[in-house]
């Protein structure tokens, strides 16, 4: 039933571009989906669907890297398209990225993937109300579907700026093609999902379905979207919800987030995250959701099974990232300088890749069970540790001062981490830089830090500084704190237009 949705859902104005060009046309779409949401079956399959453009941007893995590679964190070795995104080279048609084949990698495909998730999610909204099916399990699927709607929303506008607010199912042209928002009413848009899925979600708990968004989740997409619209007191509120749950918690190790083996009891703090798992994987699974960054992380070929039984070479760490760590931090044992290969020879940071001498390795997509190009390990989207540091920046922001609350708030994650406490008495901008810090230490490779840097504006001044032998130079301009809408959506939607620094 999802190839069939697939086939006729529209996902994008691209799509939208093929059908009649008469204004109140009905959308070939909706034709097959008159006869379509009539029972608990169909509502069902189309929420499912609609949880599919995840798999697209986090499998390919455009959510992380279109960050991660953009960032001070990660780089790339250099590959066709990949250093695009480290150098800030790439264009509006994202040319060298469909060039290479790797649009998968790329910010087009956020936009894409956004947006056909906001379109099946739209048909929810609109169908699934009218469906014949047990009353609770249907307000689940409308809190999902608002949640995914939000989600996808917000994803695009921090990619983007922006953007389209789409709330209408594409059943004719006029609801097709729509112009953009501006950013304050994107974000009117997402709180008012989130509003909608926190009244009708399920509490977070270890009953809760993989993969399925709880009331906790949803208040913590709230909290992270209200922080990103420097709404201090909303993210507070919402970070502050999150915690009164009874099951959530931060993991004693933080090296038991990623484990492949350990993913269940990771539920505990991972709020929501992409499941990837794979045939033959750790679980048994029959899934074939899995992603790239076992193999983008580990050492070049096939190396070290601990890594995975496939891995490249494509994804180091910068060694001032490494060593920016307190020595005993427990995070910075998800970085390493050497390698164990199959025989047991130790393989030094020198002879890690023929790129770089200073190569570090990232170690937290660590996947020895899983067969050839098909990772298993599930990727944080929103955990307890972000809930915590979210509640931090904004409590001090809020009060214009680094309260005990803020502190307190901190100190609970470099607990974890195994580091001391911050010194009392730092002045605001001192704290809040600690905060972005902390969240540089706890997130990298996660997709996060990048809109750190945006969000706060403070792009400028770090990237020009993240540089080594392999990347000597590093130049981001202005334009670049959010990523061209790609040309060809320009193209396929007149109502849409190109934001400002790139037209």
């Amino acid at each position: 039933m999802n190839n069939i949705l697939k086939a006729f859902l529209l996902t994008g104005s691209v799509a939208l571009a093929l059908v009649s060009c008469e204004l109140e046309e009905e959308v070939y779409s909706s034709i097959y989906t008159e006869n379509f949401y009539k029972t608990a079956s169909d509502a069902e399959a189309a929420i499912a669907a609609a949880y599919d453009p995840i798999s697209d941007m986090y499998g390919g893995p455009a959510a992380l890297l279109s960050s991660d590679l953009s960032a001070d964190q990660t780089y790339p070795r250099i590959a066709v398209s990949r250093n695009s995104l480290t150098l800030f080279s790439y264009d509006a048609s994202y040319t060298a990225q469909r060039t290479a084949g790797r649009v998968n990698e790329s910010p087009q495909q956020i936009w894409a993937s956004s947006y056909d998730g906001i379109e099946k999610c739209n048909w929810v909204i609109e169908r699934v109300q009218s469906t014949q099916m047990d009353a609770a399990r249907k307000n689940e699927i409308m809190g999902e579907a608002y949640f995914l709607r939000a989600f996808y929303h917000w994803t695009v506008t921090k990619n983007f700026g922006d953007v389209v607010v789409k709330t209408k199912a594409s059943d004719v042209e006029a609801n097709a093609y729509v112009g953009k928002s501006a950013k304050a009413d994107v974000y009117k848009q997402i709180y008012s999902d989130l509003d909608s899925a926190v009244a009708r979600l399920p509490e977070h708990s270890a009953g809760l379905v993989k993969g399925r968004p709880s009331r906790q989740a949803a208040l913590a997409l709230y909290a992270k979207a209200a922080l990103y619209n420097e709404d201090w007191a909303m993210s507070l509120a919402k970070s502050e919800a999150v915690m009164t749950n009874g099951y959530l918690t931060l993991m004693d190790s933080v090296r038991d987030i990623y484990d492949v083996a350990k993913e269940d009891i990771a539920r505990v703090e991972n709020i929501f995250a992409y499941e990837a798992e794979s045939i033959n994987s750790v679980s048994g699974s029959t899934s074939s959701k899995s992603h790239q960054m076992s193999g983008l992380c580990g050492p070049p070929g096939n190396a070290a099974p601990a890594y995975g039984k496939t891995t490249y070479g494509s994804f180091f760490a910068y060694q001032a990232f490494f060593n920016s760590f307190d020595p005993n931090d427990r995070r910075r044992g998800m970085l390493d300088t050497v390698f164990v290969k199959s025989n047991g020879a130790i393989v030094h940071q020198k002879d890690i890749t023929p790129i770089t001498k200073d190569a570090v390795l990232v170690k937290k997509y660590q996947d020895p069970v899983s067969p050839t190009g098909a990772t298993t390990n599930n990727i944080p989207i929103l955990r307890m540790a972000d809930v915590y540091l979210m509640a931090a920046e904004a409590e001090a922001r809020n009060q214009q001062g680094a309260t005990q609350k803020a502190y307190d708030y901190i100190n609970a994650v470099r607990a974890r981490a195994m580091i001391d406490d911050l010194p009392a008495g730092m002045s605001l901008p001192d704290f809040i830089d600690a905060v972005l810090q902390e969240r540089s230490w706890e997130f990298f490779a996660e997709g996060d830090r990048w809109y750190d840097l945006t969000r706060t504006n403070t792009f400028l001044d770090v990237i020009p500084n993240a540089v080594n032998s392999v990347y000597a130079e590093r130049h981001p301009e202005a334009r670049h704190r959010y990523f061209p809408i790609p040309q060809d959506e320009i193209n396929a939607n007149t109502q849409l237009e190109q934001n400002d620094p790139w037209k």
